[in-house]
């Protein structure tokens, strides 16, 4: 048996209940999680790195979850990281743990860790792609934030990662883990309005150029560090892209990071509300893991949306979803047999009888806290089974959204190839930056 143990990693202790951890010092042999009584060898132990509004967020998702141990946390600035260390002490204490949490400025100083099983990542896009990579390569399981990459080749790299090392990774798409969008999903599915012909996802609009005067970084953040891999040399620091924060007295982000609306940085509305809105609608029409074949920006010829064409013949087109809430974001599914409409909150059909009209008050940031979704994350982390929104999903989706935009600013159409994973005879489009980027020296892909 102790020669076994030697042979087992960490992950394959985790799938027998009868194994121990050695090693963990910061809780007792045994935990109570929510009135449930923990084993060692049934905790999964996190990490967390980029820990703004998003990283806490998840922190706070996370820790209903039985089991869950929170151990460390990464950031570019200081004052985040400190942060982080009260609300985990906090918390530890709630549960009559030992209060620590070991706070790191580069992660890769964190992934070095042997008694880490996996790590959280809510970074800005443009470090989704180094993390999960190198957190795979170390031999964590990975939860990372929507959209899964800011470019497409980052995106196919992160699934080679993955599978390469037998990783298990959850992209935070957690309306696939909601009652109402899992409904409308397997009514589709289901045929239930019969073939769908057209679908209107409402998201918002793409990115514009960054535009923001330079500031004075704070002495807390480490800014060359922010940047990563990024090499545009227009690209300087404003407190809209990392919001700063203070403890004495208490200021917390008076934003999210506004970077995801400038492309330099970020890909807009396309891919923050089409991470997850497009995300549903490939779920539902069993599109997961491939996407459109063409796309054609609005107002090209007089086209009124961004329209995208899937090889069976179904259109989806960027637009409102319903008449009465034209700025809401949402999908309505057009079928043979009739319509289903779902956002957060709210789900209608063109037959009354197939569902009970639901509409309910949706605060804002409130869908973001979605522990079953980090459940779901953390029972495949133990049964190394796909999650609900595994990383061939993320990049699917990803690609979708990244095409979208690079048709955007080319202001043509772009046909993609979704089997080959390759553009057709288009040089231009495969050299734009959404396709991938040469990175800052010394990082690499």
């Amino acid at each position: 048996m102790d020669n076994q143990k030697k042979k087992m990693n960490r992950r394959e202790f985790l799938s027998y209940s009868a194994l121990g951890l050695a090693g963990l010092t910061l809780l007792p042999s045994w935990v109570y999680a929510n009135g449930v009584r923990i084993a060692p060898s049934d905790r999964v132990v996190l990490g967390f790195i980029g820990l703004g509004q998003q990283g806490l967020s998840d922190f706070n998702s996370f820790t209903p979850c039985p089991g869950v141990q929170v151990v460390a946390g990464c950031d570019a600035d200081s004052i985040k990281r400190e942060r982080f260390a009260l609300r985990v002490q906090t918390w530890q204490k709630k549960l009559g743990a030992t209060s620590r949490c070991d706070l790191y400025e580069f992660y890769g100083d964190m992934l070095e860790r042997k008694d880490i099983d996996a790590v959280s990542i809510a970074t800005p896009d443009h470090w989704h792609a180094l993390t999960a990579i190198d957190a795979c390569n170390a031999g964590k399981d990975v939860y990372v934030q929507k959209p899964l990459a800011y470019t497409i080749r980052e995106g196919l790299e992160m699934v080679k990662a993955v599978r390469r090392n037998n990783a298990v990774l959850q992209i935070g798409s957690q309306q696939r883990s909601g009652k109402e969008f899992q409904q409308a999903i397997a009514l589709v599915r289901g045929g239930a309005i019969g073939h769908i012909e057209k679908i209107y996802a409402k998201v918002g609009n793409p990115p514009t150029p960054f535009n923001l005067p330079e500031q004075a970084v704070p002495a807390s953040l480490n800014w060359n560090l922010w940047m990563g891999p990024l090499n545009d040399p227009k690209i300087h620091y404003h407190p809209d892209l990392c919001p700063p924060v203070s403890l004495n007295p208490e200021k917390n982000e008076a934003l999210w990071g506004a970077w995801r609306w400038y492309c330099e940085l970020g890909n807009g509305y396309t891919a923050d509300w089409g991470a997850h809105m497009f995300d549903i609608a490939q779920a539902a029409i069993g599109m997961d893991g491939s996407g459109p074949a063409e796309y054609i920006p609005k107002g090209y010829n007089g086209t009124p949306y961004l329209t995208m064409k899937y090889q069976n013949g179904i259109i989806m087109t960027e637009q409102p979803y319903r008449e009465d809430n034209v700025n809401a974001q949402g999908i309505q599914f057009i079928g043979t047999k009739g319509w289903l409409k779902v956002a957060r909150g709210y789900i209608e059909c063109s037959e009354p009888s197939l569902l009970q009209k639901q509409q309910t008050a949706v605060g804002k940031g409130e869908y973001e806290v979605s522990s079953p979704h980090m459940q779901n994350f953390i029972d495949s982390v133990r049964s190394r089974k796909n999650p609900i929104a595994p990383v061939e999903v993320g990049c699917s989706t990803n690609t979708l959204c990244c095409l979208a935009n690079i048709a955007t600013e080319l202001k043509r159409p772009v046909k993609w190839d979704p089997a080959t994973l390759s553009f057709e005879n288009d040089k231009e489009a495969s050299e734009h930056r959404l396709y991938h980027y040469q990175y800052r020296r010394p990082y690499k892909l």
